[in-house]
């Protein structure tokens, strides 16, 4: 269906965290965003709320016990008489809301109901520290805007077309069978986004198009896209697989864990090491901030280099496996805050890719830097493309589609 023949929509979408909740107005199909803002620090003694819009900005900070309480504070900077987005909520006609873990159930994003929540909950035991925050952040916004349809967008969903061969882990069966342990993958909104605009961008088809996206972010993940679907995604049954990160280790060897289990490490240990405490800061000792790094290695610092080094292999390391398995790659695109922004790094990665006929324009590269645009050589078969990725709208586009169908 054309969305230019949808009613006019003002959709409020809404990413709530464990202790945070970020927030964003659109006006569809214009796809103008009228206003954002942020909650930060829920549940602590100080938080405080921000909103930016064209009428202004608006700052308040007071305690914030919970997320019912975030959720009315967003309804009244909305609102607010001077610097609001909105004069009414009212005025919004649907709610978007990114959820992290629809296991595999959901495939797209769906209008929330009943069944919806339930399968929300089920899933909280596969993402603890997001899915009870997603769901707080939905029967919230039901209160506050209610009769309004809300709309859940799934960051796994865009990877339940993966086939076995790529989901599956090489343990029991029964471990999948009993206790859902299999590939997912995360950071699909994300994916699926930057994919259709490379190729929206590049005039193709998305029937004929084989996108590797590369998410490059403090989190980071890569997708091989096969006619508009993905086929294999770097991040598994939780966001620590793949590649190395801004604090979290990405793939290494299951042994090392165990071992390290024998020489006194707890698994609470273990577990903030992984995810805190490895990655670009990990190596580096320095930062899990690329700019930290870039900066330290001009300066002759080896290990923010090996840093450096590592996190450019492995993203190597990952392109050239999926452009083994999609055949050929007619796009590659970078993404997120490193992939957007680090201009030095999307040129470590590429050095060494041009036996896979990809080709990067070095100074094209720089020329470019953040801004979308074409950075590959003229004549390289693949073209190298730098996407921004937003999230929140293709949320509301999902939003309006399917409150508009």
């Amino acid at each position: 269906m054309n969305s230019s023949t949808y009613a006019q929509n003002t959709i409020l979408i809404i990413n709530c965290g464990s202790s945070s909740l970020k927030y964003q107005v659109y006006r569809m199909p214009e796809r103008e965003s009228l206003g954002k803002g942020q909650v930060e620090r829920i549940g602590l003694a100080e938080g405080n709320i921000t909103q930016e819009s064209p009428r202004g900005d608006y700052v308040k900070e007071l305690e914030i016990p919970n997320h019912s309480v975030a959720i009315e504070l967003m309804g009244e900077a909305l609102t607010d008489p001077e610097k609001g987005i909105v004069s009414d909520l009212k005025e919004i006609t649907g709610v978007g809301h990114r959820v992290v873990h629809g296991g595999e159930k959901y495939a797209n994003s769906v209008v929330i109901d009943d069944a919806v929540i339930d399968a929300i909950r089920e899933n909280i035991e596969l993402a603890p520290l997001h899915n009870p925050a997603n769901l707080s952040g939905i029967l919230e916004a039901m209160k506050l805007v209610p009769g309004r349809k809300q709309v859940a967008v799934f960051d796994t969903a865009f990877h339940q077309t993966m086939p076995p061969s790529a989901y599956l882990y090489g343990l029991p069966r029964e471990l999948y069978e009993k206790h859902k342990i299999r590939r997912y993958g995360f950071h699909g909104t994300s994916h699926r986004y930057v994919s259709l605009e490379a190729v929206k961008y590049m005039k193709r088809s998305t029937e004929n198009t084989n996108v590797i996206s590369c998410h490059l972010g403090n989190g980071a993940s890569i997708t091989a896209i096969n006619n508009g679907r993905s086929i294999d995604t770097s991040m598994g049954f939780t966001p620590l697989e793949g590649l190395v990160m801004g604090t979290r280790s990405g793939d290494l060897d299951p042994q090392i864990l165990l071992y390290l289990l024998e020489r006194g490490y707890s698994a609470a240990e273990l577990n903030q090491m992984l995810n805190k405490k490895s990655g670009l800061l990990g190596l580096s000792g320095i930062s899990s901030d690329l700019r930290d790094l870039e900066k330290a290695a001009e300066e002759g610092n080896q290990r923010a280099i090996d840093a450096l080094d590592v996190y450019a292999h492995r993203v190597r390391n990952y392109i050239g496996a999926y452009a083994a398995n999609i055949v050929k790659v007619d796009v590659l695109v970078f993404t997120g805050g490193i992939g957007q922004y680090g201009v030095k790094m999307r040129e470590r990665i590429c050095h060494r890719l041009e036996n896979l006929g990809i080709v990067m324009d070095y100074d094209k590269n720089i020329e470019n830097g953040p801004r979308q645009g074409i950075i590959s050589a003229d004549y390289s078969p693949t073209a190298i493309v730098v996407i921004p990725t937003n999230e929140e709208l293709q949320i509301a586009l999902d939003t309006h589609d399917l409150i508009s169908a």
